[in-house]
C-alpha cells in the first residue's frame, strides 16, 4: 500500500507524471517505495521523500517572482505632464521647436517635499468643533512635532492647515518652533487655513469595518471635497518654481491616508488599512517627472512611548 500512497502524492505534486513514477520504481528491484532490501543500506534505496523531491520542478528565480498586477504608472496623474500640455499649439508645432522653446521652458525642474502632519490628541467629548481642542498631552505632542521639524534644518516654504480647531491649534504650536533664529522675529512661515482639508469620509473602505459606518451621502459629499484638496495640494512643482520646496500640511488621519493612496496610485479604498499616530509626520516627495515617493509614513519615533496616541 505504501507505493499506492506515494503514487497519489506524486500525482498531486507533479501533475500525475507517470514517467517519474516508473523511473523510481525501476530503481527499486522490488518496485516498492520505502522498503529496504536485505543487505542494502537505507541510503541506497529510493524513499518516498526522494521520489517526491524528484517530482518537484527545479527552483528558478522566475518561478518564485510574483507577476506584476494592476495598471502601469500614470506619469500624467496630476494632469501636469509637460509633454502632454500643448498650450494651444499642435503636436506638430511643438515637435519642431528647439530645446529652448516655450515647451521646454515649461518643464518642472524642482522637487516638492510635502510633510503631512496629523493633528495632536484632542478632547473627544466636545460637542462642537470649538470644544474639541487639544488635551494637555496633545499640546505636548505638538511641541515635540515642532521640535522635530525644526531639528530637520529645512527651509519650509508653505504651511497650510485644516480649519478645524484641533488642526489649527496644532499648527500654531508647531509654527513657534520654525521661527528664523537669525532674524529673531516671529514664526518664519505664514499659516494658511483651508476648509478643504477638514476631516471626513473620503471613500467607502475595503474591507469594511463594523465600528464606523457613515451614511452614503457623507462619502458622496466628503469624498468630493477631500479629492478636491488632493488635486489642489498634491501635484508636481510649477515650472516657475526654481528650487526644491518643503511644505507642511497639518490635517487629519483620514485625509492623509487617502492622500497617500492616491499619490502612490494605490487603490484609494484601502486608506483605512493605514494607522497614524497623533502628531506624526508623513513625507511625500514629488519629482518633476511625476514620480512620487513615500519617505516616511506616520513617523512618530521622535516621541517618547508614553506620549503616543492614535485617538
Amino acid at each position: 500500500m505504501a507505493h499506492r500512497k506515494t503514487f497519489k502524492l506524486l500525482c498531486g505534486f507533479a501533475g500525475g507524471s507517470a514517467v517519474l513514477v516508473f523511473a523510481a520504481a525501476a530503481a527499486d528491484s522490488r518496485g516498492y517505495f520505502g522498503e529496504q532490501r536485505s543487505g542494502e543500506p537505507a541510503a541506497g534505496r529510493w524513499s518516498s521523500f526522494a521520489v517526491l523531491r524528484a517530482a518537484q520542478p527545479a527552483w528558478t528565480p522566475a518561478s518564485h517572482t510574483p507577476a506584476p498586477t494592476g495598471h502601469a504608472w500614470d506619469f500624467n496623474w496630476d494632469k501636469r505632464d509637460p509633454s502632454l500640455l500643448s498650450n494651444g499649439k499642435s503636436k506638430k508645432e511643438s515637435a519642431t521647436e528647439g530645446p529652448g522653446s516655450e515647451q521646454d521652458n515649461g518643464k518642472p525642474k524642482a522637487t516638492r517635499n510635502i510633510l503631512l502632519i496629523r493633528h495632536s490628541q484632542y478632547n473627544l467629548s466636545g460637542n462642537s468643533d470649538k470644544e474639541r481642542i487639544l488635551t494637555p498631552l496633545g499640546r505636548e505632542q505638538a511641541e515635540l512635532t515642532g521640535q522635530r521639524l525644526a531639528a530637520l534644518g529645512l527651509k519650509y516654504d508653505v504651511f497650510i492647515h485644516s480649519s478645524m480647531s484641533r488642526a489649527t491649534e496644532t499648527a500654531n504650536i508647531i509654527n513657534k518652533h520654525l521661527a528664523d533664529p537669525e532674524r529673531r522675529t516671529g514664526p518664519g512661515v505664514e499659516l494658511v487655513s483651508c476648509d478643504l482639508l477638514r476631516e471626513g469620509a473620503p471613500i467607502e473602505p475595503v474591507p469594511p469595518v463594523t465600528h464606523w459606518k457613515p451614511d452614503a451621502v457623507q462619502y458622496h459629499e466628503d469624498g468630493a471635497r477631500i479629492e478636491a484638496a488632493f488635486r489642489r495640494y498634491i501635484h508636481r512643482a510649477d515650472p516657475r518654481q526654481k528650487e526644491d520646496s518643503y511644505e507642511i500640511i497639518v490635517c487629519h488621519a483620514n485625509v492623509i491616508r487617502y492622500f497617500v493612496c492616491r499619490a502612490l496610485q494605490f487603490p484609494p479604498e484601502g486608506w483605512l488599512r493605514i494607522g497614524l499616530n497623533n502628531g506624526s509626520i508623513t513625507w511625500l516627495t514629488i519629482r518633476p517627472s511625476g514620480r512620487v515617493a513615500l519617505r516616511t509614513l506616520g513617523d512618530s519615533g521622535f516621541m517618547p512611548p508614553d506620549k503616543l496616541t492614535r485617538t
